[in-house]
């Protein structure tokens, strides 16, 4: 055969794959799909979308899988099939993450960000908490290359409540609430005098008794302390964890807590604060928009739990909230990206925050938000995350610190008796893993 032969055979066949390969061809080079479980947001989604496609004649397809728990099994069969869109989250702790990078699903995203652009570059229009829980630094525990692998759309902080209107009611200023735990047992004390209910959070869901526990024991002695009692170095019957453990049970002796408040969900107690049924709350600044549905004229305030130490700041959980992830396989990587750092500018993040009530992760987007969220906004720079921490506790002895804490709060357990109950699982923790057990 020819070399003219040839040639002309290889151009055909080229031509025949191509045009035979839908997945090729332009149309669907310039429709971008993202994954998504936020049912509140599928409209604001949807017409944001709308307003990329007219300016870019880029289409972005929205598709939503709710709730967060299918969603999440979702994403991994379709990890696990090479289905994956083009924009998508992985949901779940940072091993999660790590495991989907590693797969060659997500997108190294750190060139991107820190391209030059008109102003600076795509990473300092983000909070810097913003940006933390999708980042692996260097030799981190995970094996993964640093870089930032995600981009979050709105950022959240887990803070402390209180019904401005109720603390009229009992004679308290709603401008100063309390800023000590002394102060906050004080404030309490009146209101349960003014026949007010105190505090209600969702402790039967025991990431919000860790997130508190934890606020506290970094309070009191500090975040290097804090980490060497997970690398084993500081056990929990040390005096300071046997004071943190102390004051849910002064929640319990005191009577803080409404009836019912250690084994409710987050709906229930949610309905409870936003019905003016207790004073405070533990929440997360996503609420803002829950208790807008719920009792639009609830007047409350957002502040810090109430300090137990001077001596270290008083942090929060928080940081970057929801967040998506390129698909490293998609050829329509370039246009994801495009997408993202479009949704992510100041405009669009006003615009999200207007309609969702959600904390933008553009700081530049800040000026538009209600009072309650502006107060959320101003203690982001508080925000930690176990998504963020050096080094991780063992799930098994955060389960026993967090259901022994429920112990504690309906009076079957003493904060010693936790303490060492802890320390027990914690030293079989250890064992094996120096043993090299799985």
């Amino acid at each position: 055969m020819s070399y003219v032969c040839v040639r002309g055979f290889i151009i055909l066949l080229f031509v025949v794959l191509v045009s035979g390969c839908g997945s090729l061809d332009k149309k669907d080079l310039n429709t971008v799909t993202v994954w998504h479980w936020m049912s509140d947001r599928e409209s604001v989604f949807q017409a944001l979308a709308n307003r990329f496609e007219n300016e870019t004649h880029i289409k972005v397809k929205f598709e939503l899988y709710a709730p967060s728990e299918s969603y999440a099994q979702k994403v991994k069969a379709a990890a696990q099939t090479d289905t994956l869109p083009d924009i998508f989250a992985v949901l779940g702790e940072k091993r999660d993450l790590a495991s989907f990078i590693k797969s060659g699903a997500v997108a190294d995203l750190t060139g991107a960000l820190n391209k030059p652009e008109d102003g600076g570059t795509w990473k300092s229009q983000f909070f810097e908490k913003a940006l933390a829980v999708n980042e692996f630094l260097p030799d981190n525990e995970y094996g993964i290359k640093a870089g930032i692998y995600g981009v979050s759309i709105d950022v959240a902080a887990i803070q402390m409540l209180y019904n401005r209107k109720l603390y009229r009611k009992a004679g308290l200023d709603p401008d100063k609430p309390p800023q000590t735990w002394e102060e906050f047992l004080e404030h309490c004390k009146t209101l349960k005098e003014n026949g007010i209910p105190c505090f209600v959070g969702y402790f039967g869901e025991i990431w919000a008794i860790d997130a508190l526990a934890s606020n506290y024991a970094m309070n009191l002695m500090g975040e290097d302390k804090y980490f060497k009692t997970f690398e084993g170095k500081v056990p929990y019957t040390d005096p300071d964890w046997v004071r943190v453990l102390s004051l849910f049970k002064e929640l319990a002796d005191e009577r803080i807590l409404v009836d019912g408040a250690v084994t409710m969900v987050s709906k229930s107690a949610e309905q409870t604060f936003a019905n003016e049924r207790a004073a405070y709350t533990f929440n997360g600044s996503w609420c803002v928009h829950v208790y807008k549905g719920m009792n639009p004229d609830l007047d409350y305030g957002a502040m810090l739990p109430p300090r137990l130490s001077k001596e270290h700041p008083m942090k929060v959980w928080g940081g970057g909230a929801s967040s998506f992830v390129v698909n490293d396989q998609s050829f329509r990587r370039a246009n994801a990206i495009q997408f993202l750092k479009w949704l992510t500018k100041e405009k669009q993040q006003s615009t999200l925050a207007a309609e969702t009530e959600n904390l933008p992760a553009n700081k530049k987007s800040l000026g538009k938000l209600s009072k309650v969220l502006a107060e959320f906004a101003d203690d982001i720079r508080y925000t930690t995350h176990p998504n963020v921490f050096p080094v991780h506790e063992d799930p098994e002895v955060t389960v026993a610190l967090d259901k022994g804490i429920q112990s504690i709060l309906i009076g079957e357990k003493t904060p010693e008796q936790i303490a060492q109950a802890v320390q027990r699982v914690k030293e079989k923790v250890m064992k094996k893993s120096h043993q090299g057990q799985p």
